[in-house]
C-alpha cells in the first residue's frame, strides 16, 4: 500500500475530503499535527491510518521525527503534502530530507515563494507583470517611486495572503513606512488598477490539467484585511479561454506537474500607461496549493463535480476517474459578511430569498475572518444579473 503523509490535515477543516479520497483510492493516509486526536473530526479519523500528534508543527525536529517514525512503522513515503501555503516551505525540507519525489524540494521553493523571484517565470511565458523593486535603501526606493509614481503597493517578498500588503499613496505614508518597517524583505511595485482573477487547476505528473475553473475577486484583499471590509468573490460559470491560456502557459513555464494550483492574475480596468489596454492580463503571484479557505467545495458546487476526487485520483493514478461530460455550470458567490454592520437583511430574510440557492452557511474560523470577513453565505446563481442582485441585497445596509 502507497504510503501519503497528510501534514495537518484537520486545517482547514474541508480538508479531511482530501484525506478520505485518498484512502477510497487505496493510500495509506497518515496523518501528523497539533491537534488532539480525540478532537479531529470523526471524518478525518475514519479517513487516517495513523495519526501523530506533535505538540507544535512549527518545531521541524518534531515533526522530522514523526515523519521518520512512520516510515519506520509503514515503510517508504511516497507522497507528503499539506495542501497548505503556510507549510510550503515546511513540506519541501521533509520533502528533501526523506527524498519524496512526488514534490517540490527545497531547491525548488525560490521561485514559488519569492515574488520577485516569480517575475522571470511570468516573462518566460510571455506574460507581463507590475514593474517592480526590491526595497532597500531610501533613495533607490525614491527614484523607483519617481519612475512609476505613486501610489504604489509594497508586501513581503515572501508573504502569505495580505498581510502586510499596504498602499502607499503619497511621501508622508512613504516614509512613515521606511521609518517603521522591520528587517523583512519587502518589494514594491507599481499600482495596478485591474480585478484579480484566478487560474485554479488540478496539474497531472506532465503538467496536464485534469480539472481547470477560476475565481474572480469582487473586493482587493488588501482592503479587506487593512480596512476590515466584507469579502467577496466568485466562481466563474465558465472559465474564459483567455484565462485558461495564460494559465496554462504559467503553469508550463514553472514547470509544475502533480499538485493543486492557485493563480493570480491582474485584468485591467482600464488603459495603464506600460502596462496594457483594458482588458489585458498581467502575472500578479502564483500559488502552489489550492485556493483557501472554502473555494474547494465552491469549485465543486459551481462545476457540479468532486475536486477533493479529482486531485486524489490525480496523485493514486495520474488521471481523473471523473468525466466532465453533461455537468451543470453556475456562478458559485461567496459573500463574507463582517460583524459589527447594520445590514439591511437579516440570516432569515436572507434564507426566505435566497434559501433555494444557498449551498453553504458558515461561521468563518478566527484564523481566516482577516480576508474572509466573520459570516459566509455561498449560493448558485445563474446569470451575471442574478449574481450582482444578490451582492446587492446580501451587502446593503441601513
Amino acid at each position: 500500500m502507497r504510503n501519503f503523509v497528510f501534514i495537518s490535515p484537520n486545517f482547514p477543516t474541508n480538508y479531511w475530503k482530501f484525506c478520505a479520497e485518498l484512502k477510497k483510492n487505496g493510500m495509506n493516509v497518515l496523518g501528523i499535527g497539533d491537534c488532539p486526536y480525540d478532537q479531529l473530526m470523526p471524518e478525518l479519523r475514519g479517513s487516517l491510518s495513523e495519526y501523530y500528534k506533535v505538540s507544535s508543527l512549527e518545531n521541524y525536529e518534531e515533526v522530522f521525527r514523526a515523519v521518520a517514525f512512520l516510515t519506520y512503522k509503514h515503510g517508504r513515503i511516497e507522497w507528503l503534502e499539506s495542501n497548505n501555503e503556510y507549510w510550503l516551505e515546511r513540506d519541501a525540507a521533509l520533502r528533501t530530507a526523506f527524498n519524496i519525489t512526488t514534490g517540490f524540494k527545497t531547491s525548488d521553493m525560490e521561485p514559488v515563494k519569492l515574488k520577485s523571484a516569480m517575475k522571470a517565470y511570468y516573462k518566460k511565458a510571455g506574460i507581463k507583470t507590475a514593474r517592480w523593486h526590491l526595497v532597500g535603501d531610501y533613495a533607490g526606493c525614491r527614484q523607483f517611486i519617481a519612475q512609476v509614481g505613486y501610489p504604489v503597493i509594497v508586501k513581503p517578498d515572501n508573504g502569505v495572503g495580505a498581510s502586510r500588503t499596504y498602499k502607499l499613496k503619497n511621501e508622508d505614508e512613504f516614509n512613515y513606512f521606511f521609518a517603521t518597517k522591520d528587517q523583512t524583505s519587502f518589494i514594491m511595485e507599481e499600482f495596478v488598477n485591474g480585478t484579480v482573477h484566478t487560474y485554479d487547476a488540478v496539474i497531472d505528473s506532465k503538467g496536464n490539467p485534469l480539472f481547470e475553473t477560476g475565481n474572480v475577486t469582487m473586493d482587493s484583499i488588501m482592503d479587506t484585511v487593512n480596512l476590515n471590509g466584507n469579502s467577496c468573490y466568485y466562481i466563474e460559470k465558465h472559465l474564459p479561454d483567455a484565462m485558461r491560456d495564460v494559465g496554462r502557459r504559467t503553469v508550463a513555464a514553472f514547470g509544475v506537474k502533480s499538485r493543486f494550483v492557485h493563480l493570480e492574475f491582474f485584468v485591467l480596468n482600464d488603459d495603464q500607461p506600460a502596462l496594457g489596454k483594458k482588458g489585458d492580463i498581467l502575472g500578479l503571484e502564483v500559488n502552489m496549493r489550492p485556493s483557501g479557505g472554502f473555494s474547494a467545495d465552491m469549485f465543486n458546487f459551481a462545476n457540479s463535480t468532486d475536486v477533493y476526487k479529482i486531485w486524489a485520483d490525480m496523485v493514486a493514478f495520474d488521471r481523473s476517474t471523473m468525466s466532465a461530460e453533461g455537468r451543470a455550470h453556475y456562478y458559485c458567490c461567496y459573500c463574507g459578511r463582517r460583524d459589527g454592520k447594520n445590514f439591511v437583511m437579516d440570516h432569515d430574510a436572507i434564507m426566505a430569498r435566497y434559501g433555494n440557492r444557498i449551498k453553504m452557511v458558515q461561521r468563518i474560523p478566527k484564523a481566516l475572518s482577516g480576508a474572509m470577513a466573520d459570516m459566509m453565505y455561498l449560493a448558485n446563481l445563474d446569470t451575471p444579473e442574478e449574481k450582482a442582485q444578490y451582492y446587492a441585497d446580501l451587502l446593503a445596509t441601513r
